[in-house]
């Protein structure tokens, strides 16, 4: 998966950008008609949309245009969407839409199993996949917002090709929701995190998931600090949600410097 961006604590705060091309969606369908309307709807809603039109290289237009969100037809020439699910999903984390006419819960439950993000059944409202889209991004990219890419001076940062967070010459492996969590948290540098802010980052809704659900995550959170020397950086606040601490990190990058 491309690098997408860098979360960077330095210089004692984190500069915040879009980034590029943060909003192309890569459409695939073989009813052109219907893709058109997809098109001039989005792109009137500012995203840059792309089609893909050679169902036989699809992976190699995915790899070219760098999408950050595919909407995906199951029924297509040559390979079924289902194989281009599970092909894009074993190569990268780029967010997924079905849309297709098989509206039976069989087909939903694959299209998930396989790497779906999504499912949405035709006929279909363009402001309901909008809404999707908007919602899925948010979940994704952290409301687009990005740190610059920054060349030197990296004290702690994570990177998305790989969702791996960095600390010195340390790397940690995370697993999806650790990314987000942490995500949110350099964003969010000394203020304090609602636990119901952390549900909508994590699952959109917080009426289905049980509470030790995040308490779990949020530990494992911590045990991924500890694992890179940084201990106590985020603080409870009980029965509200979590502080990042980031004055920790702060002093890190002071000794760095007058080292």
């Amino acid at each position: 998966m491309e690098k997408i961006c860098d979360i960077i604590f330095v210089n004692g705060k984190y500069a915040l950008s879009q980034g590029g091309n943060m909003d192309k969606i890569c459409i695939i369908e073989d009813d052109f008609k219907l893709c058109e309307l997809i098109k001039d709807y989005l792109e009137d809603k500012g995203f840059c949309v792309y089609i893909v039109e050679d169902f036989i290289n699809i992976e190699n237009a995915i790899r070219a245009e760098k999408p950050k969100l595919i909407l995906l037809d199951i029924n297509l020439p040559y390979v079924d969407g289902y194989y281009v699910c599970r092909e894009v999903r074993s190569k990268s984390n780029i967010p997924i839409i079905i849309i297709s006419a098989r509206s039976g819960e069989k087909d939903q439950v694959l299209a998930i199993d396989l790497g779906a993000d999504d499912y949405v059944t035709k006929p279909f409202k363009l402001e309901i996949l909008h809404s999707k889209i908007r919602a899925i991004l948010r979940r994704s990219y952290g409301e687009y917002a990005y740190a610059n890419k920054c060349i030197e001076e990296k004290v702690l940062y994570l990177q998305e090709k790989d969702f791996t967070i960095h600390f010195k010459d340390k790397a940690v492996e995370l697993t999806k929701n650790e990314f987000k969590l942490i995500n949110k948290f350099l964003l969010n540098p000394g203020k304090v995190i609602k636990r119901v802010e952390f549900f909508q980052e994590l699952w959109d809704e917080d009426n289905f998931v049980d509470e030790n659900t995040l308490t779990v995550n949020i530990t494992r959170v911590k045990n991924t600090f500890k694992e890179l020397g940084i201990h106590n950086i985020i603080k409870t606040r009980r029965g509200v949600g979590y502080i990042f601490d980031d004055s920790i990190l702060k002093e890190v990058e002071k000794n760095e410097k007058d080292n």
